[in-house]
């Protein structure tokens, strides 16, 4: 069953990259909810019902929420960017449900906090000197990558503290997650859309949320 939703995953992800590069928004809004679906659905089944597992699973829900968000502001131009911000939002309140999970697990929380905050101001500095955004989406991209950004050094702290099957596949999953957002961020507000740089995000962000709802199954 697991695999035979991965398998459903992808096929819908690609499905809906061509029917979104045909601008065709309400079907793409649609395929994308059903592939996001996928790992949501994969998530409880997987879920053991602990505290990790729970928060986890919110995650995988909010993201598939933020999913369809993201997308609508394609049917909905007028109202784009709002809803671009919005979606943004939601995406946040995901990793924050990821970081609860994982960071009482984590035995070098201090250290994983300021790695954090120094990865993040040098990856901003990066992306800023390559996009052109309004001051209040570079507001919004500084808070939302330094959330994913934590969660990550946290992940990798996990990792190097106790290397079991969970800190390793949820570390993995959360890196694509991070590099997803890279390329996104990149893609739409840099100098060009590139429709190979937007197969790239969506490969890599249902790869990142695969391997983080797959994690549950080896959760204690």
């Amino acid at each position: 069953m697991l695999y035979f939703l991965i398998i459903l995953c992808a096929v819908l992800a690609g499905v809906f990259l061509r029917a979104e590069s045909k601008e065709k928004y309400v079907k793409a809004v649609i395929l994308k909810g059903l592939a996001s679906l996928c790992f949501v659905a994969i998530g409880l089944i997987c879920s053991p019902g602990n505290h990790v597992a729970t928060m986890i699973v919110a995650g995988l829900i909010i993201g598939c929420i933020a999913d369809v968000m993201l997308n609508l502001r394609m049917v909905f131009k007028e109202k784009g960017q709002l809803i671009f911000l919005i979606g943004i939002l939601v995406f946040l309140t995901g990793h924050i449900m990821y970081l609860a999970a994982v960071l009482p697990l984590c035995s070098y929380k201090l250290a994983c906090i300021i790695a954090g905050l120094v990865l993040t101001a040098l990856l901003m500095v990066w992306i800023f000197r390559r996009i052109t955004a309004k001051p209040a989406f570079k507001i919004f991209g500084v808070v939302y990558i330094g959330a994913i950004m934590l969660l990550n050094c946290v992940a990798i702290g996990n990792v190097i503290a106790v290397r079991s099957p969970f800190n390793i596949v949820f570390a993995i999953g959360a890196v694509l997650f991070l590099v997803s957002d890279i390329v996104l961020i990149l893609n739409t507000f840099g100098s060009e859309f590139r429709q190979s740089l937007r197969n790239t995000n969506i490969s890599l962000y249902y790869a990142g949320q695969l391997l983080i709802a797959f994690s549950l199954t080896m959760l204690a």
